[in-house]
């Protein structure tokens, strides 16, 4: 004969209040049964149902720094990144990294998650920041992953305020992708170098402003 559970010990193993209890009974995600007194119980294989989903949560860990010679923060997300997977009981099926700009759609690993995601082969995507996954429209790619089902949990947020170098990396890049290999290297150069002296400039003015 099946095991029948008391509400509160169904709560305390699915650690959950019992106003949660209730609505998912109100709402059919749980069965419960009624004994001859009137009392509802909930069986044990409900339970272990919840149990063993929550087990499953699948977590692909996205990593993204802009150049080779920031390979020491790539670690570092990657290993912050795992022990938050692990503190939340998330299975990693993946770890995908990048070494490229934000700006750039056309990345190995972030062509990889969207396969995953497409897949269905993830549940949930884990980065420190939102600018990791893409500069510029975070909320289109979050409302797509959604529709499949698939949350980005983002760990510390938004981009710390000290970190416009990458920025500026990134956006160098572009102007040189645009420059092609149609102008001459000493060009480049100096359009680069005036690149860097204009965003420079910009960010004096906006601290000024700050101050």
């Amino acid at each position: 004969m099946e095991r029948l559970l008391r509400p509160k010990e169904a709560c305390q193993l699915l650690s959950i209040s019992y106003s949660t209890l209730l609505r998912w009974i109100r709402e059919g995600k749980i069965r419960v049964v009624t004994t001859e007194g009137g009392k509802y119980r909930i069986p044990y294989s409900e339970i272990k149902k919840y149990l063993e989903k929550r087990e499953e949560i699948r977590a692909v860990i996205y990593a993204r720094v802009s150049s080779s010679d920031q390979k020491e923060d790539l670690e570092r997300q990657i290993n912050y990144l795992t022990n938050y997977a692990t503190a939340k009981g998330y299975k990693v099926v993946e770890v995908l990294k990048d070494i490229a700009s934000g700006l750039n759609t056309q990345r190995k690993g972030l062509l990889k998650l969207f396969k995953l995601v497409e897949g269905r082969s993830v549940d949930v995507v884990l980065i420190t920041y939102k600018d990791r996954l893409t500069r510029f429209g975070f909320e289109y790619i979050e409302e797509l992953f959604s529709t499949m089902g698939v949350k980005i949990e983002v760990v510390f947020g938004e981009e710390p305020k000290d970190a416009t170098q990458e920025l500026v990396e990134d956006l160098i890049s572009i102007i040189t992708s645009f420059a092609g290999n149609g102008m001459r290297s000493h060009k480049k150069t100096v359009l680069v170098q005036g690149v860097k002296k204009l965003i420079g400039e910009l960010s004096g003015e906006d601290d000024k402003v700050k101050g």
